[in-house]
């Protein structure tokens, strides 16, 4: 997943004691005879320590992804979890951190060997450390919770997805379990306690995902907070289509009417394509919706196999229109 390579981002007391263990580990490995030597290894502590706090800084920034040339989808849930503008400026304050605490090593270590008191020098050098270390520790931790959550979000791939929505218990998971042919990974989501399921099925060469978000599509506008909301809206930067399930017999415990109301809202707030179709065709209460493009039973596997049929052929569809576009421009 594009976040799983961020590490533990550590405290600036963690690094700085790391640092500094490793600076008396290095001046042990010294055999002093005479003040050279006395020089070469406050020198050799100076020098150790500030390439420990340099190197680790450095890696924390080289290891976040470069926002830029994140897809769409995760660009717009980064920002909606962590923020990128937060992101870059904790990022470039760190960046700033690791490039002066090498220039401060380089500085000390020139002047502890023009010094008369290399010990009181090299403790200014340390001082001069940990206050940077000190001025950097709110960028550490935010970058350490921005990590933690972003290592939450789900593995969707870049590649030709079906999103299902529609009403708890109308059969959502069932059909992803069926058409998967597995049952599906559940990851976290930042947005809800649910979990993501995320299945795939092949068709020749092309693997597509399917995914279901409980607690996102399953209910009306007027009951999400902003931020699920904005969720919501990133799901639009998939290559994607949507496939709303009605329970048509009413089982799951809302009407028709309450079903379409959802339906309705999820077209305005979507700019993909919609297939429409109605569950529990095998139930003896179900009845047929107009607004409905087929029926299906995932209890029977009725009709599935048509189904994701012409999800496909929608899929090809808007890959074939995006193909057009972008010859417009070339």
């Amino acid at each position: 997943m594009i976040f799983e390579k961020i590490h533990t981002v550590p405290t600036s007391d963690e690094l700085i004691d790391k640092a500094f263990r490793r600076a008396t580990r290095a001046k042990a490995g010294k055999t002093i005879r005479d003040n050279d030597s006395a020089l070469r290894a406050h020198e050799s502590m100076v020098m150790t320590s500030g390439n420990i706090l340099s190197d680790n800084l450095s890696n924390i920034v080289r290891r976040f992804p470069n926002f830029d040339d994140l897809p769409d989808f995760y660009y717009e849930l980064t920002d909606i979890v962590v923020g990128i503008d937060e992101l870059r400026q904790a990022l470039g304050g760190v960046d700033w951190a690791s490039q002066k605490l090498h220039e401060i090593s380089r500085e000390y270590v020139g002047k502890i060997r023009k010094s008369k008191d290399p010990v009181t020098t090299r403790k200014e050098a340390f001082g001069r450390m940990a206050s940077v270390m000190s001025a950097v520790e709110k960028h550490l931790i935010f970058l350490n919770e921005a990590r933690n959550i972003l290592r939450k979000l789900p593995d969707v791939r870049d590649e030709p997805t079906i999103v299902v929505a529609g009403y708890p218990n109308v059969g959502k998971s069932s059909f992803v379990s069926m058409v998967t042919g597995a049952r599906p990974e559940v990851a976290s989501y930042p947005f809800t306690t649910k979990g993501v399921l995320i299945g795939h099925f092949m068709r020749g060469h092309d693997r597509y995902q399917v995914i279901d978000t409980p607690g996102l599509l399953d209910r009306p506008m007027s009951e999400r907070n902003d931020v699920e909301r904005q969720a919501i809206t990133a799901i639009k930067y998939l290559d994607a289509v949507v496939l709303f399930i009605i329970d048509a017999s009413e089982t799951c415990g809302y009407a028709i009417e309450e079903q379409k109301r959802l339906l309705d809202e999820v077209v305005q707030n979507f700019e993909l394509p919609i297939y429409v179709v109605a569950n529990k065709a095998d139930h003896e209460r179900f009845e047929m919706p107009d607004f409905v493009d087929v029926k299906m039973s995932t209890a029977t596997g009725e009709s599935l196999d048509i189904i994701v049929d012409k999800l496909v052929e929608m899929i090809d569809e808007i890959k074939k229109e995006k193909e057009e576009d972008q010859s417009v421009f070339d």
